[in-house]
């Protein structure tokens, strides 16, 4: 009888070689859900142009969840499977009309708000504690279906106004994007503010091990359940250096033109707030990318989508007053790629493009996770169906060995 022997491990000396901080550089697992270099974006085989110019969200999220792009019967049967499980259980409502004081005392973010939403939502998952692909594949179109009725309940909560459709968890006529815009609002979304939502969705839907989905990976890992990886992921997507950019680069656009006041955009006042930001090193939200060096391949898509949207308003002379805020965009970008060379990412014009719809900025990175919710859950079950716990090592850098009683 013969065995083949494993490999053996390197050396923790021999690993040191290869260290990059962050994990910059360093292939840290497979995946078949998406490929993300300097030259395309791909989900499943298909070019993010492709699908944003001719694919749903609902399409987009069959082909993330499922393998393959739907057929017609697939993708009703798909969406009718979102909309049975759009309404939220009564705890998770009850939970949401207590957490307007969290909000307006700013002991909790919608992030928060959101994530403890999730978790509860696990607690309530008859399939919670089964990492099945069956069992995760059912629980990954719950959440999806669920996550825009979390937001829309939350954003009533907050404006102080009654829950929108509480039984049914939106109007089963709408798409996903539209239902989103309508739990929000209560009133049935203009349809261009329909497709650019829905563009937006596509566009954020999947990116590979990007932080949050890195951390529900290797919360999976361990086989925990997906409710609890998906916590995880929420709350990496939280911070300003992730997920929370297109909020963060929305308030440095309002201070910016706050600060230039009458001198105005276009001018050099412009030019010198942001010679300021340079010379006091100032981290300047919505640009750079760890991958993408040459340009983030979905910006200019949703900053087309966005600059179109506010140029369609002729309410105000000269158009929309939105606009200006792009134009105010154009001048920063010009001046980041001009003395920096530095690309804007996708939460950049995310920022811009939702302020001209009027969502409010603090309910930018949970629509993030309502789109986001198909990649990790996808993730998630990818890392089940073929685990091993992801544990790499560190460099020490503390003190040597020393004696207690020495």
């Amino acid at each position: 009888m013969s065995t083949t022997a494993k490999p053996a491990s390197p050396s923790k000396s021999d690993a040191a070689a290869s260290f990059a901080k962050g994990l910059e550089g360093v292939i840290a697992g497979e995946t078949a859900i998406c490929s993300v270099d300097q030259g395309k974006l791909i989900y499943r085989g298909y070019e993010i142009h492709d699908l944003a110019a001719h694919a749903t969200f609902e399409q987009t999220a069959f082909l993330i969840l499922e393998g393959h792009k739907p057929t017609d019967a697939e993708l009703k049967r798909f969406k009718g499977e979102l909309v049975a499980e759009r309404a939220l259980p009564e705890p998770v409502i009850q939970f949401l009309l207590t957490s307007g004081p969290m909000l307006k005392s700013g002991t909790a973010v919608p992030m928060d708000i959101l994530r403890t939403a999730v978790s509860i939502l696990g607690n309530l998952d008859k399939d919670s504690q089964d990492n099945s692909a069956a069992a995760n594949l059912r629980k990954a179109k719950r959440l999806l279906a669920k996550t825009p009725t979390i937001i829309g309940h939350m954003q009533n909560v907050i404006d102080g106004k009654d829950l929108i459709d509480r039984k049914t968890g939106g109007d089963a006529n709408l798409t996903f994007a539209g239902n989103l815009l309508y739990l929000m609002t209560g009133n049935k979304p203009n349809k261009d503010f329909e497709h650019v939502i829905d563009v937006s969705l596509i566009l954020y839907a999947e990116h590979d091990l990007n932080a949050s989905t890195f951390t529900t990976r290797v919360i999976a890992g361990t086989l925990s359940d997906m409710h609890g990886a998906v916590t995880g992921g929420i709350a990496a997507l939280k911070g300003p250096l992730h997920g929370g950019a297109n909020e963060m680069a929305m308030e440095m656009l309002r201070e910016i033109m706050k600060d230039v006041g009458e001198k105005g955009i276009g001018t050099k006042a412009v030019d010198d707030w942001m010679q300021n930001a340079f010379d006091t090193k100032r981290k300047l939200m919505g640009f750079g990318h760890r991958v993408y060096k040459n340009g983030d391949h979905r910006a200019p898509i949703l900053h087309k989508l966005g600059r179109a949207l506010a140029e369609k308003d002729t309410k105000n002379p000269g158009g929309h007053a939105a606009v200006k805020w792009f134009q105010l965009g154009e001048q920063v970008q010009k001046i980041m790629l001009d003395k920096k060379n530095i690309h804007p990412n996708v939460d950049f014009p995310c920022g811009l493009t939702y302020f001209t719809m009027g969502i409010p900025v603090p309910q930018y990175t949970p629509i993030f996770v309502a789109s986001r919710m198909s990649g990790w859950t996808a993730h998630i079950s990818e890392q089940h169906a073929n685990n091993r716990i992801i544990r790499p090592l560190s460099l020490y850098t503390g003190p040597a060995e020393m004696k207690w009683n020495g």
